[in-house]
């Protein structure tokens, strides 16, 4: 005799044992791919250089300097934990590129003054027609937060003496003029905002009106303070993109007023903004985000 209550129970639990199954084999796939995804953020990303190549249209650029091709690199820090060979390795990259111009955007070191030296070394044979110029970053100065305290002081003293010691023009809130078929660029570079020594009036203030203008600023976040101040190119590094870019959480590290300029090409009042992802990392973990050599090539817009 059929009864109209016997089924349904016997029915359900292949159904409910099913789903059950289901959902572990989800979870299972879900942790085998974020556990493969952090064996690539550690293992194979931190040294997984990406030229990156960027086509910058200058208002009013002079015909001599359309064609101006800029290396740009930044975020070095240079310590024990870099891999051998690693920052080596992207010098010599960058060399292969032969760029008319080089520009360093500070963090050449991590951590205290022994690797000072060490880093300013990287760069003895790194050379360019119209120079190799720097800044120095918060790691520089020993300034790890906002408003902070030095945690050696003199540290950059230290930095920017090792680095003009190889033959790098270290730019401390003052300008330089080279030329170029008989037009004048003007290279400017600023103190780290966290240092509390940054000066634009300084660095730009005397700066030829008429010449075309690249400034060397650490920290993006220097863009918003140029004031009057003109400058056709910001060139930057400090927010290391995040170094974590998660697929559906985005740049989980980075304070929500550091995603306003988190990386690469941004319009500023007088011209772009350059954000570089950085070559060195403080701790070996990148996802998305891979160190940048940037060649940005000048034309005329």
């Amino acid at each position: 005799m059929l009864t109209t209550g016997a089924c349904p129970p016997v029915c359900a639990s292949p159904a409910t044992g099913g789903s059950i199954g289901g959902l572990a084999r989800r979870a299972a796939r879900a942790v085998g791919r974020n556990w493969a995804r952090l064996g690539y953020a550690y293992h194979v990303e931190p040294t997984w250089l990406a030229v990156n190549r960027v086509e910058l249209p200058v208002k009013g650029l002079p015909a001599a300097l359309s064609g101006l091709r800029i290396a740009h690199l930044s975020d070095f820090h240079c310590g024990n934990h870099i891999p051998t060979g690693y920052l080596e390795g992207v010098i010599e990259r960058t060399a292969q590129e032969a760029p008319d111009l080089i520009a360093l955007t500070g963090d050449f070191i991590d951590r205290g003054p022994e690797h000072a030296a060490g880093a300013a070394r990287l760069f003895r044979s790194l050379q360019a027609p119209l120079g190799v110029f720097a800044v120095l970053g918060n790691h520089d100065f020993s300034v790890h937060v906002p408003q902070g305290k030095r945690k050696h002081p003199g540290l950059d003293h230290v930095v920017a003496d090792a680095l003009g010691a190889e033959g790098v023009t270290v730019l401390r809130n003052r300008s330089v003029a080279v030329s170029l078929g008989g037009e004048t660029l003007t290279v400017a570079g600023i103190d780290d905002l966290w240092s509390g020594e940054s000066d634009v009036s300084a660095a730009l203030g005397g700066a030829c009106e008429q010449s075309l203008r690249v400034l060397l600023a650490h920290n993006p976040e220097s863009a918003a303070h140029l004031g009057s101040h003109r400058a056709d190119l910001v060139l930057s590094g400090h927010t290391h993109g995040g170094q974590i870019n998660w697929p559906g959480l985005g740049r989980l590290f980075l304070h929500r007023s550091a995603r306003r300029w988190a990386a690469g090409l941004y319009p500023v009042p007088h011209g772009h903004l350059y954000v570089n992802t950085g070559v060195g990392f403080g701790w070996r973990f990148r996802f998305g985000v891979r160190p940048e050599l940037a060649i940005l090539t000048l034309r005329s817009a």
